[in-house]
């Protein structure tokens, strides 16, 4: 028997949920809240360096992701292990995504917002949208993918969406207390990092989060697009 996941959190390559949501994981698994990550690819196109092979980099890039999510507090990371700049809005990704969502019934799914214009990652729009997609009206259709029924998954429906990455947010998460954990989150990431990276990292994160935090009565913050579903 699963056990049901309160969030999960859909991210298309190893470091993105680290970018686009630690502050905010950390948060939630310290209330006790189970979180997981699926991670669409691998991630084996993330480096300018001729010598790493890319099977080489995928491997070191899922150990990163793993050590990063212990870190955190999260329950468990699914990976997908599709190729990187490989994600297409197909039926067979769609299905996947959709298998997950009835599993593991989280009330809320975190991902990136695949409406952000102009420059954006291809992989970070493909898995929005068809995280969308699974979740709206897929997940949640009694009739969509018998077979899923067979195989004892009935439909699911997601309370609430949280899109990163949003040029319009609408929903602020405070990390003034957790910010630490999220630099420290994205140090495991050392094939993007770097081995030894300079304080600068945790310079541009912080006037980043500081940026996002304008307005509210506390110093730091995550922003996202918030969508509510109801039946």
């Amino acid at each position: 028997m699963i056990k049901p996941a309160h969030v999960m959190v859909i991210t298309p390559h190893p470091d993105d949920a680290e970018f686009g949501v630690a502050g905010t994981v950390a948060r939630w698994t310290s209330e006790g809240k189970d979180v997981l990550y699926v991670v669409c690819t691998n991630g084996d196109k993330g480096t300018n360096d001729p010598n790493v092979k890319p099977d080489e980099l995928a491997r070191i890039r899922e150990k990163e992701q793993l050590a990063a999510a212990r870190l955190l507090g999260v329950r468990e990371v699914i990976f997908l292990r599709h190729a990187d700049q490989s994600l297409e809005d197909t039926p067979e990704f769609r299905k996947e995504i959709v298998r997950l969502l009835r599993m593991y019934k989280p009330e809320t799914v975190v991902t990136a917002d695949p409406y952000r214009r102009y420059i954006w990652h291809r992989d970070h729009r493909i898995t929005g949208q068809v995280t969308l997609d699974a979740i709206f009206p897929y997940a949640r259709d009694f009739h969509s993918y018998p077979d899923l029924l067979e195989e004892g998954l009935p439909p699911h429906e997601v309370k609430e969406v949280l899109l990163w990455g949003a040029q319009e947010p609408n929903y602020h998460t405070d990390i003034t207390t957790t910010f630490a954990t999220k630099v420290a989150a994205l140090r495991c990431h050392k094939s993007q990092t770097g081995d030894n990276p300079s304080a600068g990292l945790e310079e541009r994160l912080r006037e980043r989060h500081k940026a996002l935090a304008q307005g509210e009565d506390y110093e730091l913050a995550e922003a996202f697009y918030r969508i509510e579903l109801r039946r």
